[in-house]
C-alpha cells in the first residue's frame, strides 16, 4: 500500500532553527523507511544544510554522521575580533567543502532551493537549481545569523540567514503537494512563561520566545498563501519546546522529536 505522499511528486520544505533543525533528521529517517523521495527540496539555514545533504544523495545515517561531526563546536569555532560577527567562517567552510566539494546548485541529484536574506534591503534572495553559485557559498549565506556568523558577499549582495525573511520557504515549493517540517512552529513553545531564580535567564528566555513568535507569524502568513493557492500542504511540527536553538549537545534527543511524524499522515 502506497504512502499518501507517494501518490504525487512533492516538495520537501525544511525550516531553519539552529540545533532544533536536527529534528529534520528524524523525519528523513522515516521517509527513507517509507520509501519517500522528494522531487524538490527547499531549505533555510539548518534546514538548508540538511536539505542540501539529501539533495546530493546522502542517506540519513550519513547526514547524521556529518552532523555529529559538525556540531562539535571545537571543529568550527573560530572567534573573530573584527568585522560584524562573532565567528569567522573559515573552519565552517572547510567542513562544508569536505562534504559538498566544489558542487554548485546545478550539480545536485534533487533540485534544491536555498533561502538567504539581503542584509541591506531585507529582500529574499534565492539560490535556485539553475544557480552556478558554489553550494558551500550558498550554505554559508543561508545560515549566516547576523552578528554570529559572517555575512556572505555573493553576486553583488550582502547576504545573511534566510530566517529573516522566510524561515519556512513554502512560497518556493514548485509542486502542488508539499511536505513541510517546521521546527519553530506551534510546538516549539513552552506552555508557561519563564520563572527562573535569576532574572537574566528570564530575560534571555523571553527574548528567545519573542523571536520564535516573530518567525511563527511569518510562517503563518506563508501557510495562508499556500492554502489560498489550493496546494496540498502536509505540515509536520516536531515538539521542540524544551530545547534551545543552541542545544547542539542534545542532538540525539532533538533528532528523536522528528521520528514517528511521517506515520501520522493519513
Amino acid at each position: 500500500m502506497k504512502h499518501p505522499l507517494d501518490t504525487h511528486p512533492f516538495s520537501l520544505v525544511l525550516s531553519g532553527g539552529g540545533a532544533l533543525g536536527i529534528a529534520h533528521l528524524g523525519v528523513l529517517h522515516d521517509m527513507e523507511q517509507a520509501g519517500l523521495a522528494p522531487a524538490q527540496i527547499v531549505g533555510t539555514s539548518m534546514g538548508g544544510i540538511v536539505g542540501a545533504s539529501l539533495a546530493i544523495g546522502l542517506h540519513e545515517a550519513q547526514i547524521r554522521a556529518n552532523m555529529d561531526d559538525f556540531i562539535r563546536i571545537s571543529r568550527w569555532l573560530n572567534l573573530s575580533f573584527e568585522g560584524n560577527s562573532i565567528v569567522k567562517g573559515r573552519k565552517i567552510r572547510a567542513i562544508f567543502e569536505e562534504i559538498f566539494g566544489d558542487r554548485t546548485l546545478q550539480d545536485t541529484t534533487i533540485p534544491l532551493t536555498l533561502i538567504a536574506t539581503d542584509l541591506f534591503t531585507g529582500e529574499k534572495y534565492l539560490f535556485t537549481p539553475e544557480s552556478t553559485t558554489p553550494l558551500v557559498d550558498a550554505l554559508l549565506a543561508t545560515m549566516a545569523i547576523p552578528g554570529v556568523f559572517e555575512e556572505q558577499h555573493i553576486d553583488g549582495r550582502v547576504l545573511g540567514d534566510g530566517f529573516l525573511c522566510a524561515n519556512l520557504g513554502l512560497d518556493e515549493a514548485t509542486h502542488d503537494s508539499i511536505l513541510a517540517v517546521d521546527v519553530l512552529g506551534t510546538r516549539s513553545f513552552t506552555p508557561t512563561l519563564p520563572d527562573n531564580f535569576f532574572k537574566t535567564a528570564n530575560v534571555m528566555e523571553m527574548m528567545d520566545r519573542s523571536l520564535r513568535l516573530l518567525i511563527l507569524n511569518q510562517t503563518r502568513s506563508a501557510i495562508a498563501r499556500t492554502q489560498s493557492e489550493g496546494k496540498h500542504l502536509t505540515l509536520l511540527e516536531p515538539d521542540t519546546a524544551e530545547f534551545k536553538t543552541f542545544h547542539f549537545n542534545k542532538a540525539g534527543a532533538i533528532r528523536e522529536r522528528g521520528l514517528g511524524l511521517i506515520q501520522t499522515i493519513s
